[in-house]
């Protein structure tokens, strides 16, 4: 039996490094290739030993497909491909394309040239490992090879992101990557059809998470932001690079707008130009009101939003700080934390997920001593490194500032992964990127609602699903117009039916037409194929006596048949013949003989089925 395999490197049973390899009609894909943002040893990147304990992965992959341009997507593509060793295509869309490149390099600054570690990939392998990258539009059908291929559809979650469709032959995978069910300030809502899937393999980020109202969310966003600038507080908003970023921003400077609020807002130096040129140039991408109002405004041009500069982390009274990364494990964001993070007056909006092992997860748990690496940003005028104070290289730090958790984040809640499942009908789920406990729960919410099989492997883990694949076959016009005047319903997707015809294979491909048809085009003679049955009668009439009662009998329980009885010492009823011997040694004991063809084979069972419990008394002969 067919069958598909997935295995998840990493996001299984967890959320960072997705990394999800598919196994399906003999090819193997990778979908996504990402970092954990939790560790900075060797569990930082998936273990690509699974797939191969030497050597490169070029011969055992097919080709790799990044979701996304976030690094727990996509941070550990040079390493894989330039360090591991992978020469095949890597899929993405154009944005993702555009935007991948930068942020690999700011982590690569981060935790090389400011942290100083080794073997991690350069600049010229994230030059290199984008060459091999395949750009993908959106809908568009991309042939990888002569059997398999991939379709991507808008995942809204941020700029470029993609759900993938892998197919090959009749059998079919869709992958979301990360996704948002609901539209928001700059981005559409995720969207695929009707595709069926054999398996479905879904982010579960939130997985028991009902989300409330939008507008209530950002309506008590506003209202701490305010509070804390009016009482003469700072608020720091850890932000990655690209999407909450942006939300919020036009949120904050309609708010500054409208209220004609004076203390200023930050945005990580770099960041906001990149983010505008890019919003600019992939447009399309975002959601209707900023393309049609992009011509007369864009959006992303910010009045009251400026650049930082370090030096303003120390500044007398309140301000608003976007920084970067977004779960405060390393970077702007956790430098500008560690200053504030001793004065109640301050706050610190982390407006999405934050994953285990990193500090912003500890803060969200209510942690109020952290232990860290006290390390120092020096600058020698052409680049900035982080170095450890001499002698004291661990820093004990209390945390006074107000926490506040308010999600912002763009991945689907469990109402939104429903309704995904209501939208593309696959025959199997499969969960990743999600805590297990919450897994668990949603796992058992999906089979009782759709009554399909969803699965939840761990990382390393294979989950096998046997696949039933769908043959298709034309059918011809004549056949059907046979049907129809037979009186039958035309086919019907929803409903199933049976149907009498020829299979013809030719070329590949499977016809079903009428004999007639089937004949001609091929040449052939017809045969009639009969079927003949012996019943034994225990009957004292003559010969013909015995046969004028059956025929007395047939007439009287088949009502609506054809039944005639011929010249010939013969009965027939449509197509089935019946003739009556008996021996001179035993007169009484007949032997009838039925004969019918295949097509009356239901009928010839049920007539030699009804003469074996004999012959009623009293029946007449004629």
């Amino acid at each position: 039996m067919p069958e598909i395999k997935v295995t998840p490197l990493g996001a299984g049973q967890d959320v960072g490094r997705s990394c999800i390899l598919v196994s399906i009609g003999g090819k193997n894909i990778m979908l996504d290739c990402g970092m954990h943002m939790g560790f900075n040893d060797d569990r930082r990147f998936p273990d690509f030993s699974y797939i191969t304990q030497q050597g490169r992965l070029t011969e055992f992959l097919d080709c790799v497909i990044i979701s996304h341009f976030h690094l727990d997507h996509c941070g550990a593509l040079p390493y894989m491909s330039e360090m591991v060793g992978y020469d095949g295509p890597i899929y993405m869309t154009h944005p993702t394309k555009a935007i991948c490149p930068i942020l690999l390099e700011d982590f690569r600054k981060i935790t090389v040239d400011k942290k100083g570690e080794t073997n991690f990939f350069t600049s010229q392998m994230i030059k290199d490992c984008m060459k091999k990258v395949v750009p993908l539009n959106l809908h568009q059908t991309v042939q990888v090879d002569d059997e398999l291929e991939i379709k991507a559809y808008y995942a809204g979650h941020v700029l470029g992101a993609a759900m993938v469709q892998i197919k090959v032959g009749s059998e079919s995978v869709v992958y979301t990557g990360d996704y948002n069910m609901t539209p928001d300030r700059h981005l559409g809502a995720a969207w695929i059809d009707k595709c069926r899937p054999d398996i479905l393999i879904s982010e579960s980020t939130y997985a028991t998470t009902i989300r409330d109202s939008k507008r209530c969310r950002e309506r008590d966003f506003l209202k701490k932001v305010h509070e804390t600038v009016e009482r003469g507080g700072k608020v720091l908003i850890p932000v990655f690079a690209l999407g909450r970023a942006q939300e919020l921003c036009i949120l904050l400077e309609t708010f500054w707008e409208r209220m004609n609020m004076k203390a200023p807002i930050y945005f990580s130096t770099g960041l906001t130009e990149k983010a505008n040129h890019y919003y600019k140039l992939f447009i399309t991408w975002t959601n209707q009101k900023i393309r049609k109002t992009f011509v007369q405004r864009n959006m992303f041009e910010f009045k009251h939003i400026k650049a930082f500069d370090r030096s303003y982390a120390d500044n007398p009274g309140p301000m608003v700080v976007f920084a970067t990364p977004g779960m405060l494990h390393a970077g702007q964001s956790l430098q500008i934390f560690k200053k504030w993070a001793g004065n109640e007056k301050n706050m610190i909006i982390m407006p999405g997920y934050c994953v285990q092992g990193t500090i912003g997860h500890k803060i969200l748990n209510g942690q109020k001593k952290l232990e860290m690496e006290n390390r120092q940003t020096i600058s020698n005028g052409q680049s900035e490194i982080e170095r450890c104070e001499p002698g004291c290289c661990r820093l004990s730090l209390e945390v006074k500032l107000q926490v506040e958790y308010m999600s912002f984040s763009a991945h689907a809640d469990a109402k939104g992964i429903m309704q995904l499942i209501r939208m593309a009908e696959p025959r199997n789920m499969l969960l990743v990127h999600g805590e297990a406990k919450k897994m668990e729960f949603l796992k058992d919410k999906i089979e009782q609602e759709f009554t399909i099989n969803c699965f939840m492997p761990a990382n390393g883990e294979t989950t096998t699903v046997i696949t039933n694949p769908s043959v298709p076959v034309d059918i011809s016009l004549n056949l059907l117009k046979r049907e129809m005047a037979l009186g039958g319903p035309l086919p019907d997707p929803k409903k199933p039916r049976t149907m009498h015809g020829t299979l013809i294979m030719k070329d590949n491909s499977l016809r079903l037409v009428t004999p007639e048809q089937a004949l001609k085009e091929l040449g052939l003679n017809e045969h009639q194929l009969r079927f003949t049955c012996r019943v034994q009668l225990q009957d004292p009439h003559s010969d013909p006596d015995t046969l004028s009662r059956i025929y007395t009998h047939l007439k009287s329980v088949l009502k609506g048949y054809t039944i005639q009885h011929l010249p010939d010492g013969t009965v027939m009823v449509e197509s089935i013949v019946i003739k009556v011997s008996s021996s001179a040694e035993e007169p009484n004991t007949k032997v009838l003989l039925l004969s019918w063809s295949y097509q009356d084979e239901d009928l010839g069972s049920f007539l030699s089925t009804l003469l074996k419990k004999g012959l009623p008394s009293g029946l007449s002969s004629m």
